[in-house]
């Protein structure tokens, strides 16, 4: 039978493998998939510390209702909008892989109270942070800047974890509300922008004129 121990740590690197899959996705629709996923893994993580309540939360909000309105949004756009990544892929990725070989080491050099984090846990929110930056900076398309912030915030949510114990539940379910509403309306401005104007490129904003 696999230990709670064991499961903590599959849940945990494949929230690491998610991260890199998310900087290499060619396209919107599977990024979004990803992002779904990895809400879903977030959720399975707080099953297994017994927090049944925010893991729902967490399932309906990261792994349905988000992504659903993502796609919707996705869906409302015009085809020939393609995204073109500022930073390549293959950069991309490389650069993720060095945002966690930074986070293992600044795991050992960090002065953090014994036993505040399961093991792995910090390295892995700290790579969810830095690749939720990476989409943010190395992406052009609207929605997939939006993904970046909440995959970002995946990571903030990750760090907040061990303060579950101290109390903070409804500190993250009061979050979860916060981000569900940004996102909500980021995504209905974006769909709006992508009805009026041909491109929901954002780097094309800086040639708009008076």
């Amino acid at each position: 039978m696999i230990s709670l121990t064991s499961l903590f740590s599959t849940i945990l690197f494949l929230l690491l493998l998610n991260n890199l899959l998310l900087l290499g996705a060619p396209g919107i629709a599977p990024i979004i998939r990803l992002t779904a996923f990895q809400g879903m893994l977030l959720a399975l993580l707080l099953l297994g510390m017994d927090h049944a309540l925010l893991a729902c939360a967490v399932f309906g909000i990261k792994g349905a209702l988000l992504p659903g309105l993502l796609e919707r949004t996705r869906r409302r756009l015009t085809p020939s909008d393609k995204p073109r990544p500022r930073l390549h892929l293959g950069a991309a990725v490389f650069t993720g892989i060095l945002g966690l070989v930074f986070s293992l080491w600044l795991e050992t050099r960090l002065p953090i109270l014994p036993n505040l984090f399961p093991p792995l846990l910090l390295p892995t929110a700290l790579t969810t942070l830095f690749c939720g930056l990476i989409l943010v900076v190395g992406r052009v398309s609207a929605i997939s800047q939006v993904i970046g912030y909440l995959v970002a915030e995946n990571g903030i949510f990750l760090l907040g974890v061990p303060l579950m114990a101290a109390g903070a539940i409804w500190f993250e379910l009061a979050l979860l509300l916060d981000i569900f509403v940004a996102v909500f309306v980021m995504g209905n401005a974006i769909g709006h922008i992508g009805e009026t104007f041909d491109s929901i490129d954002t780097g094309r904003f800086r040639s708009l004129r008076d």
